[in-house]
């Protein structure tokens, strides 16, 4: 029987759905397209935004009171439990995806629907999950983490996802140590809250990251993303290892003080900017990634101006800009001064623009320099990867998938 699965949101969702195949192609499923003609179908979503949620609905409905058996799991089932799931035959909130097989073949049995919703996300423990291949990448993601307890004000994750919980120790470096020896080069740590990785465990992240850099023949690692707070003393001397990857995605979220107060961040401007001056004085050109949230409520035109300049002071090699999306359930959907779609259209714009800016002027900064570039692609006499410091190059010559190469960077590869 052929399964086809839809993937909403995050590199946690990618993985936590390359599990799920693996778990169907072990009873002799056979993973197809979610466009094909499938006996089951599954849509594993996202609640981040109203966009997800509008995106999830969208998928939904093409496959309702379908034929086939239909399971919509995850993060949309967890925020929207009075949701009208008629015509679907299995819903699983973010627990329970790993008897998602037994729980279709219940349903071939007995034709009734299945709903199973833990009451109480927070409660549960951390779901283990290993995957040996990631199908159709030449990176793969290890799940390490999950929940979140940062609450910040505008983020309904932390009640759909739980607490946080960690992978055990020997697990991750068992399961990376597979992967490894599968042959993935490049390995990305991913978790709903990463950096927070053994809070429960009573050990930090920065120890993990150690024994994982010992780990024979891992040629690369890339941690997903990584609060300014979690960088210690520890994490700093592992920084300038070679298969650290040149690259960190930390999340800004504003760069006005009093924005940061509203959506409990637990930085100020001037202590994330001390901590990208460290960064930067182990690695002086490493790609420093970041999101931005606009339009938050209350922001005036002198909050988004001061954003505006730390950006640019910062010097981003990238901003991923999203408008203030409105969450049921966070405290602030409940603030006052709601900001209009107009100006939070014209604010996105302008910081679009600003990252397009900083993303040209990285890039720009390493013509005519050699970079290692992980193949992901061969398509028309072209090779397309990705550099340690995640440039995104189109290499005018057929190289060999998998592997990875020194490169002399010209303007034409971008």
């Amino acid at each position: 029987m052929k399964v086809g699965i839809y993937t909403l949101g995050c590199k946690v969702n990618a993985y936590e759905s390359e599990y799920i195949a693996s778990l169907f192609r072990n009873r002799g499923y056979t993973i197809a397209s979610f466009d094909e003609d499938c006996d089951v179908y599954v849509i594993n979503t996202c609640t981040v935004t109203n966009n997800s949620d509008k995106k999830d609905k969208k998928i939904i409905n093409h496959v309702r009171n379908s034929d086939s058996c239909v399971v919509v799991c995850g993060c949309f089932v967890e925020s929207h439990k009075d949701y009208n799931f008629d015509g679907i035959d299995i819903v699983i909130g973010n627990h329970n995806k790993s008897n998602i097989v037994d729980l279709v073949e219940d349903y071939f049995i007995n034709k009734k629907q299945i709903k199973l919703i833990d009451n109480n996300i927070m409660r549960v423990g951390f779901e283990d999950m290993e995957i040996t291949t990631f199908e159709s990448r030449t990176r793969a993601f290890v799940k390490i983490q999950d929940g979140c307890e940062n609450y910040c004000s505008y983020c309904i994750i932390p009640f759909v996802r739980g607490r946080c919980r960690s992978k055990d120790k020997d697990k991750v470096i068992s399961e990376i140590t597979a992967l490894v020896n599968n042959g993935y080069k490049e390995i990305v740590l991913t978790g709903i809250h990463t950096g927070n990785y053994g809070s429960d465990l009573g050990i930090k992240f920065s120890s993990l990251l150690s024994e994982i850099l010992e780990i024979p023949n891992l040629e690369r690692l890339r941690i997903s993303s990584i609060e300014i707070t979690e960088l210690d003393d520890e994490f700093f001397k592992l920084l300038n290892n070679p298969i650290l990857c040149n690259h960190l995605h930390i999340p800004l979220q504003n760069g006005s003080n009093r924005i940061l107060d509203l959506m409990n961040r637990k930085y100020t401007k001037e202590e994330f900017y001390e901590i990208v001056k460290r960064i930067r004085s182990v690695r002086e050109d490493i790609s420093l990634t970041t999101d931005v949230i606009v339009g938050f409520p209350g922001e005036t035109d002198d909050d988004f101006n001061e954003n505006v300049d730390f950006i640019r002071k910062v010097g981003f090699s990238k901003v991923h800009v999203f408008p203030y999306s409105k969450r049921d359930g966070t405290k602030a959907s409940r603030m006052d001064n709601q900001i209009d779609p107009n100006t939070k259209k014209e604010r996105t714009k302008q910081l679009l623009d600003i990252s397009l800016e900083l993303e040209s002027n990285y890039y720009n900064s390493f013509i005519g320099k050699n970079e290692k570039v992980l193949i992901e692609k061969v398509l028309d006499g072209y090779s397309y990867g990705h550099t340690t410091n995640y440039l995104y190059l189109k290499i005018p010559k057929e190289l060999k998938e998998n592997e990875i190469y020194d490169v002399n960077i010209s303007k034409e590869m971008f």
